[in-house]
């Protein structure tokens, strides 16, 4: 689904590297979460990914016909502007180049948020407003889905919801790629996982990746219930 050939990237177009010499083949179908310490440039290797930074050496190849982005906290969207969850979607068809409305009760039926659909964006919750722009995302009908921290900021019962999403979308055939900052939950979610750090990242299956946990993610799963899965 994505193969990532040789790639460098730093901010400053120069060594240190924050992601350097990287080679990864991330495979479709499945749910891949992206862990890693803060700073380790998780939120930099999906942006190269998507194709909003360009890479410094190297190359990314996408094989899907149709992908969908869903970037950390809505980065570019005012909650203060008046605008109703329709008119998003319906801005988001059109510049998709979609004339099908009925696209947008079935996105919204989706990520369950269809009874908010002529609500005001700004009047809705943090996980409310997530599940709308993740429901944004599938209105061009994507093979892969990559969000940046989609539960960032979120209760433990909205992250729940985003997860149980993400996993529906999976088990109909959409490839996940996710940034998830809590270890545990990309434990008990994922098919694999992808832990960035040392300015590499190392892909595994969830299998191998159990095996060979470290003491530090072990540590900080321990402060999990198996509830907030």
């Amino acid at each position: 689904m994505i193969e990532i050939s040789n790639l460098s990237f730093s901010y400053t177009g120069e060594e240190p590297y924050l992601i350097k010499d990287l080679n990864m083949t991330i495979p479709g179908g499945q749910l891949i979460s992206v862990i890693g310490e803060n700073g380790s440039a998780k939120s930099t290797m999906i942006k190269l990914v998507v194709g909003l930074l360009k890479p410094l050496k190297g190359q990314v190849k996408i094989h899907a016909k149709s992908v969908g982005y869903v970037p950390q906290k809505m980065e570019t969207f005012n909650k203060q502007f008046p605008i109703t969850v329709e008119e998003v979607y319906k801005t988001h068809l059109r510049a998709l180049g979609i004339k099908d409305n009925k696209r947008i009760d079935e996105c919204l039926e989706e990520v369950s948020m269809l009874e908010y659909k002529k609500s005001l964006v700004g009047n809705l919750s943090g996980g409310q407003t997530q599940r709308v722009f993740i429901g944004r995302a599938l209105l061009g009908n994507p093979e892969l889905l990559i969000l940046d921290e989609p539960s960032t900021g979120m209760d433990i019962r909205s992250q729940k919801e985003v997860r149980k999403i993400l996993k529906g979308l999976r088990e109909k055939g959409v490839t996940i790629l996710t940034v998830e900052h809590n270890i545990s939950a990309a434990i008990h979610n994922s098919d694999f996982i992808i832990r960035m750090g040392d300015n590499i990242g190392v892909l595994y299956d969830i299998k191998t990746y159990k095996r060979n946990i470290q003491h530090e993610d072990v540590d900080n799963m321990l402060v999990f219930r198996k509830e907030e899965f």
